[in-house]
């Protein structure tokens, strides 16, 4: 049984992880914080998971943590996360980081993208990317893992393996993706409000949101060629779900069928990667640990379009899977 610690209980994807913890039979949940002084119980926090787990969030130090954990999930905001964690590796445990602190491997690219240094810059090159389809033996081993961002496995899923394959171009590749309002978070802002958010569309973070970076270092690295898409988010009226729509240029005559099977070969052995010949939409993956994709080719250029499920794919089930893989389970244990 791996004791665990969820860091920064209090949001929507640290709730889901813990609901996905509870349905895993090699694992029990020892500790669960909260940067607040109030120490509220779970129930209180999370009415949905009144009854299943009687703890309180506790304002916890590194080295508490470290006693009562074997593995940590930390679910704290970035910079504030990579503080914590470069104490609480010395100590033991493995992490799994659900921030943005570990994902990048370059500190000075992290710099221009989230406005200040990074805490833990010596450790930013060595931390392995938590995408078990791309880095799955590397996962296996590794003390600290950092989790994908969500907009991110959507949009690699969707281009790694043609990128890999060379069956499209690394240039001038366009990513359009459409999130529900889950994944600006729990903390309350204006443009999030109900009467702001309903019966609304909008598009933000137009060539300067911060997944933009991570979407290219990934795909540069397994596809072999460096990579600067064009990534374009937007805010749908629906509660949680990605669908991403990627149009690049093929690097040869390729038609829809071609593309469609070297996904399938790619994703063959995959639990959680599913290629469609319909059209996906999020309500196939709602709740979920898939992503589900497929291909067209349009006017001579190629159009991939993937959903996931932003608090599981995203976020909750990819860290399950990834503890999974750290300690040895079957990797779709409780997912």
């Amino acid at each position: 049984m791996v004791r665990v610690a969820i860091l920064g209980a209090t949001g929507y994807s640290a709730k889901e992880l813990i609901r996905l913890l509870l349905a895993h039979p090699e694992a029990k949940i020892t500790a669960l914080t909260t940067r607040q002084d109030d120490q509220p119980n779970l129930g209180d926090v999370h009415p949905v998971l009144r009854g299943r787990l009687d703890l309180k969030l506790e304002n916890l130090d590194a080295a508490e943590v470290a006693k009562r954990a074997d593995c940590v999930f930390c679910c704290l905001p970035h910079a504030a996360s990579a503080e914590v964690i470069k104490e609480l590796l010395p100590l033991g445990p493995r992490v799994v980081d659900f921030s943005a602190d570990y994902r990048l491997n370059d500190a000075a690219t992290y710099t221009k993208w989230y406005d200040h240094d990074h805490p833990d810059a010596a450790r930013m090159a060595e931390t392995v990317y938590g995408l078990p389809e791309l880095y799955r033996e590397r996962i296996v081993k590794s003390q600290l893992v950092a989790n994908p961002g969500c907009y991110p496995t959507s949009t690699i899923l969707a281009l790694a393996p043609l990128l890999k394959a060379g069956l499209i171009s690394a240039d001038g590749i366009i990513v359009d993706s459409k999130s529900g309002v889950s994944g600006a978070g729990r903390t309350p802002k204006a443009n999030l409000h109900y009467p702001e958010a309903n019966e609304n569309f909008s598009a933000y973070g137009v060539g300067s949101h911060r997944h933009t970076p991570e979407i290219d270092q990934v795909l540069s690295d397994f596809g072999g060629k460096a990579t600067e898409v064009v990534f374009t988010p937007h805010l749908v009226p629906m509660d949680r779900g990605i669908l991403t729509t990627a149009y690049s240029m093929p690097a040869k005559a390729i038609d829809a069928a071609a593309i469609l099977a070297e996904l399938k070969k790619f994703y063959a052995t995959e639990p959680f990667v599913r290629v469609v010949d319909g059209l996906p939409t999020t309500k196939d993956v709602t709740g979920t640990n898939y992503c589900d994709v497929t291909a067209r080719v349009v006017r001579g250029r190629v159009v991939t379009i993937s959903v996931i499920d932003n608090l599981i794919k995203g976020a909750a089930g990819a860290a399950v899977q990834n503890f999974n893989l750290m300690y040895g389970f079957d990797e779709t244990t409780a997912l």
